[in-house]
């Protein structure tokens, strides 16, 4: 069985990543403190950003696709409001799958708990508007 899902949600929820990352990590924002956190001098001009921008887009199309096939599956075996499990989705798949693969990694590295923290919170703000926007669109099945 293949879900239903709405490709121009997945495309929107794409797009707004872009926007969160792009605020998240702003200078006046937290841009400052991730580039203290990670070593990066903030003096030093961010060349070749392009590739990454690029690829974070396409990454971050998949997890929207995930997401919006995920949340039909539990609109499926739930059923109740789309947009609440869309939502509850978007949380539960950030807890099982980012945070837990996050935290771990950022311990083995030996990051600081303040990055993880930073990261964790970015994603989970990233999710959650995913999260937001494939339930606004509604079940389309």
């Amino acid at each position: 069985m293949v879900p239903e899902i709405n490709w121009l949600a997945v495309l929107l929820a794409d797009i707004s990543s872009m926007v969160v990352g792009a605020i998240w990590y702003a200078k006046p924002v937290f841009g400052r403190r991730w580039m203290r956190l990670t070593g990066i001098p903030e003096d030093v001009p961010q060349k070749g950003a392009a590739l990454p921008l690029i690829i974070t887009f396409v990454v971050s199309f998949f997890t929207a696709a995930v997401l919006a096939g995920s949340a039909a599956i539990a609109q499926h075996f739930y059923e109740g409001g789309f947009f609440l499990n869309a939502v509850l989705t978007a949380v539960i798949l950030w807890i099982g799958f980012t945070a837990a693969r996050l935290i771990t990694h950022d311990l083995f590295d030996r990051r600081p708990s303040s990055l993880t923290v930073l990261n964790l919170a970015h994603e989970l703000v990233t999710v959650l508007v995913m999260g937001l926007i494939i339930g606004a669109f509604g079940f389309p099945g």
